[in-house]
This record gives C-alpha cells, sequence and structure tokens, in this order.
C-alpha cells in the first residue's frame, strides 16, 4: 500500500474518532448543545465530510465506505434530524449521492421534502440569495461562502438524480447572486461574507477557506449536475481567476495562510487541501495551465506532512463566524475538525486520480 493510501485509511479513521468532549461549547438557538466536533452529529462539518466519504466510495478507492454512510444515515435518521438551515442541509448532499443509486424510497422523500422546504422556506436576502442562517445564530441579510457548498450542491445533485430541473436552476443561481457579492473583482478572490444592512464586505476578509468552498464547489457544481453552458462558461471563468490569484499566494511549504494575502496569519491546512482538491481535478479535467497541478502536488505534500499518527489532520481552523476586523481571523484557534479530515480525504483522493502521484 502506497503512503498515499494508507493516508486516506488514517484520515477515515481519524475522522470517525473524533469526538467533542466540551470543547466550544456553543449552544443551539432551540437550547440543545452544538456539536462541531464529533463525527456523530448531523452539523456542516459531519456533512463535508460525508460527501468526502461519499466521493471516495464513488470513485472506487475505498468501496467499504458506502456500508458505512448507510448506516450512519439509519443512526442518525432514527434518533431525529434537527431544524433546517443552511448548516444542517450539508448532510443530505452525501445522502443524496447515496439515494441516485440505491433509489431508497425512503431516503428519497426526506430529500424530496428537504429540498422542496429550502426552495419554499429558507430565508432570502434581497436579489433572493439564500441567508446564511445557521443553528446558533440567523444572519440576517447575509450571503456567505459556506452556503454554496452546503445548499447548493446539493440542490444540484438531488435535482439532478431527481429529474427536477428546477432546483438545479435555483443551485445555479445561488452560485451567480453569491458571485455578485462576494467575489472581489480587482483580485479574484473571493471575500467571506456580504451583507445587505449597509452592503459591505465586513472586514474584506479574503479568507482562505471560504475561497476553497468555492474552488472545489465550482469544480463539483459541474461534476453533480447538468449546468446551463451559459453558466458553467461563467463559472470557469471566475475559478480561472480566482486560481490566477491564489498561485502567487501559496507558501513555500506548499500551504495556503488562512487570510490568503496576509503574511502574518497562519498556515491553515484544510483550506489547504481544499486548494489541492481543485487544482488537481481542474489540471485532469483540462481547465487549467500545469501550473494548476504542479501546485496541486505541493499542496498533498503539505497535507500529508500534517497528518499525524492517529490519522488526524493538524493546524486546521476552528469553525470561523464573520469577522468585522482582520485580527479576529488571524485568532481562530486550531482544532481539529471533520471538515478539516474531509478536505484532506478530497484532495487525497483526487491525487489518486493521477498515476502519477499514486
Amino acid at each position: 500500500m502506497s503512503r498515499l493510501e494508507t493516508n486516506l485509511h488514517q484520515l477515515v479513521t481519524g475522522m470517525t474518532a473524533l469526538r467533542h468532549e466540551g470543547q466550544f461549547d456553543e449552544p443551539n438557538l432551540d437550547g440543545t448543545k452544538g456539536d462541531y466536533i464529533s463525527f456523530d452529529s448531523w452539523e456542516w462539518p459531519q456533512g463535508v465530510g460525508l460527501y468526502a466519504l461519499a466521493s471516495l466510495w464513488r470513485a472506487g478507492h475505498l468501496p467499504r465506505l458506502k456500508n458505512e454512510l448507510e448506516g450512519w444515515y439509519q443512526r442518525r435518521i432514527e434518533a431525529g434530524l434537527p431544524a433546517q438551515n443552511v448548516n444542517t442541509t450539508a448532510p443530505m448532499l452525501a445522502l443524496s449521492l447515496l439515494w441516485r443509486e440505491s433509489g431508497d424510497p425512503a431516503h428519497g422523500a426526506l430529500l424530496a421534502k428537504w429540498a422542496e422546504d429550502v426552495l419554499e422556506h429558507a430565508p432570502r436576502t434581497e436579489e433572493g440569495g439564500i441567508q446564511h442562517d445557521v443553528s446558533d445564530k440567523k444572519n440576517r441579510g447575509e450571503l456567505w461562502d459556506d452556503t454554496l457548498f452546503m445548499v447548493a450542491l446539493f440542490l444540484a445533485s438531488y435535482g439532478e438524480g431527481a429529474g427536477r430541473r428546477d432546483l438545479v436552476d435555483e443551485a445555479e443561481r445561488q452560485f451567480l447572486v453569491h458571485t455578485r457579492y462576494l467575489a472581489d473583482p480587482a483580485t479574484g478572490l473571493w471575500f467571506h461574507g456580504w451583507t445587505f444592512d449597509g452592503r459591505h464586505n465586513f472586514a474584506r476578509a479574503r479568507w482562505a477557506r471560504g475561497n476553497a468552498w468555492i474552488s472545489a464547489g465550482v469544480l463539483d457544481l459541474l461534476d453533480l449536475a447538468t449546468i446551463a453552458p451559459s453558466v458553467a462558461a461563467f463559472l470557469t471563468g471566475v475559478l480561472k481567476a480566482q486560481v490566477d490569484a491564489l498561485l502567487p499566494l501559496q507558501c513555500q511549504s506548499g500551504a495556503w495562510r488562512t487570510l490568503l494575502d496576509d503574511p502574518s496569519s497562519y498556515e491553515e491546512l484544510s483550506a489547504t487541501a481544499g486548494f489541492g482538491y481543485a487544482l488537481l481535478k481542474g489540471a485532469r479535467l483540462g481547465l487549467g495551465t500545469p501550473a494548476w497541478k504542479a501546485a496541486g502536488i505541493k499542496a498533498v505534500h503539505a497535507v500529508m506532512a500534517s497528518i499525524d499518527d492517529t490519522g488526524t489532520l493538524q493546524n486546521v481552523s476552528y469553525g470561523t463566524r464573520m469577522g468585522h476586523d482582520l485580527d479576529f481571523y488571524r485568532t481562530i484557534p486550531i482544532q481539529p475538525t471533520a471538515y478539516g479530515q474531509a478536505m484532506a480525504l478530497l484532495c487525497l483522493g483526487e491525487a489518486m486520480n493521477h498515476d502519477d502521484l499514486r
């Protein structure tokens, strides 16, 4: 077994072994305890983790993961699902991929109702953007990078599988609206968020993980559904502009900093893994130059160097709210999380698709 394959197995074990242990207690609006670390919780970090597992299974790298996914969903659905918001929608993406193969009617009914509720009841900003409401806070009038990965990819995937063009259209619309307000035309990078209350981009933070949601999300949108050619061409151009800005900002280690253009901020590995995944995938699909693959390879090495003996990716910043100044981002604590494991799994899983990296 190659080092790459060994690291993939270790990362899966490390993710499923994560436990909350009382860190970062963040009560939800309904009074329940928020758990954004352990794998046995229906939230966004776990949703991204499930998507990584589903992606590995679908690619044929770890076929056994299908049974683990089915078991996870059975346990969590039987325990009862939380109220719908942006972040609790994230686990629906991997479930849609399972359902697209199995056709399980119970899963199909759950997915259909959840998608319909997003269309009919998700709070909206001006111009129809999905407001970034989460389990512990309503963010009135705000658009965040994260929403595209947590909600729009689910709508696209389930819409494609169900023959619901209206859902795919809504996913496209969300990418277009968010691009309008979050992509920085001066640099090609993305700001973390936008508020219609005062109409500004908060700290104008070019935050690494938010940018990674976009790099990975654009490519995965094009994979998960049939996207209108004009929208696909537009988003591909947005991605290329972003990568043009990213490549000169890669550190010597192969990583990127948590504030991409701030040399005083720390190197952050969940974003690095997301960028590595996107760069290698984009190169494989013929979208980028050889420089994309070269940078992606450096990112893979940075990720592998940051996996400890327990299979845990280190140097991952904890869940990051909207910052009103740049110091906020510089001081986010380091904490292993399911999304850190997931981004590393996506990155190394994509590396397995390149014969020269296996």
